[in-house]
């Protein structure tokens, strides 16, 4: 079943620039010098005189684009936007930069990378979490979380110290809210109890009946966060959350001052593809209950999708990358949270250590009880 066709007005025109623009300059109006936005603050700072300029807080809402709107505008327009950005080989990464700049260090691997010119068409974002974390705030997590690693190699910590600072990075993602309904054939399971057995075998065993069950759920899904880069593994950018979503601001190229941003590798269908995907769970869980009774199985399930909006969003990443024996490690911190997740290399040598340790413990404690027998 197909999802009902949206009734909402026809969609904005494709962003005239990059998805994610680069950099924008603001000059200082004190010094001339180009500011940079502050973290945890609503402004603009210069690092030489330092004047503050606050950011105009919009008091437009954060809208919710149609999706399937949005799908027929990208089919319908066949020009493509020009723009400079990168592409890194060693990561894939896709940070956009500002004109004039030809390489750079990539942000998410720490790898050289030189720019080239292509064509896209992609849609710009409407809302951004501003940073929260400093630079300074962030390095002070990475370094609790190195010291925190305890089966690390001992000289890691001396060699992260030597590694370039955190790099802020906006990071896209898209958002979906839908109407879910969902139906399902099953069955539903309700224990009994029945004595077998006699004698000393005489026993209680429980056991099963099973009876048809159909129905349909309905579900509202509310900002499912998909992630559209495939510069970082996925499963450490879903560990970051909790966002604070609520927060959200219009966007205003004053908060990419001083930062960076990657433009999305992750299209707004495919996005919604893995949307669906992280919907599965909570409509098996919902089937679950409707069944009832003591066990549930289910054997079919289809489920229509409606009402379908999206936004295009930017999230503060602190990015830190380190090399150790030839392989690239990230450590991301969650510049809203301070939430730090991360790689890192073993030590074998300290979890053989520790092994042995508890097995001569265990070895001690056998012989204590033994002799107290």
């Amino acid at each position: 079943m197909s999802p009902p066709e949206p009734t909402a007005a026809e969609p904005p025109p494709l962003s005239a620039g990059p998805s994610t623009p680069g950099p924008a300059t603001f000059p200082c109006k004190a010094c001339g010098a180009r500011l940079e936005f502050t973290p945890g603050a609503e402004s603009l700072s210069c690092p030489y005189c330092g004047a503050s300029n606050p950011i105009p807080r919009s008091d437009a809402p954060i809208e919710e684009l149609d999706y399937l709107g949005y799908l027929r505008e990208i089919e319908r327009t066949g020009e493509q936007l020009e723009r400079t950005t990168i592409k890194c080989q060693a990561c894939g990464a896709e940070p956009v930069i500002a004109p004039g700049v030809t390489s750079l260090s990539c942000p998410f691997c720490g790898s050289n990378i030189v720019a080239q010119s292509v064509c896209t068409r992609q849609i710009k974002p409407r809302s951004l979490l501003p940073f929260h974390l400093s630079a300074e705030q962030a390095a002070r997590a990475l370094a609790d979380w190195v010291r925190s690693r305890w089966f690390a190699p001992g000289n890691l910590k001396s060699r992260w110290s030597r590694e370039q600072p955190p790099q802020g990075m906006y990071t896209p993602h898209w958002t979906y809210d839908c109407n879910t309904s969902t139906a399902y054939t099953g069955e539903r399971g309700e224990h009994y109890w029945v004595t077998v057995g006699s004698g000393n075998n005489r026993r209680r065993e429980r056991r099963t009946r099973w009876y048809p069950a159909s129905g349909r759920v309905r579900l509202h899904f509310d900002n499912v966060l998909v992630p559209a880069t495939r510069s970082l593994p996925e499963p450490m950018v879903d560990q970051l959350v909790p966002w604070d979503l609520n927060q959200l601001v219009p966007y205003d190229d004053a908060y990419l001052a001083g930062f960076r941003a990657e433009s999305y590798q992750i299209g707004l269908a495919d996005g919604f593809t893995e949307a669906r995907q992280r919907m599965e769970e909570p409509i098996r869980s919902a089937i679950l209950r409707d069944i009832g009774g003591d066990e549930q199985r289910i054997s079919s399930l289809r489920t229509a999708y409606a009402d379908i909006t999206f936004k295009h969003i930017l999230l503060p990443i602190w990015i830190s990358a380190y090399r150790y024996n030839n392989r690239i490690y990230r450590v991301l911190v969650n510049a809203r949270t301070g939430e730090v997740v991360g790689e890192r290399p073993y030590s074998w040598i300290k979890i053989a250590l520790a092994v042995l340790t508890a097995l001569l413990l265990v070895a001690a404690a056998a012989a204590i009880i033994s002799r107290v027998r």
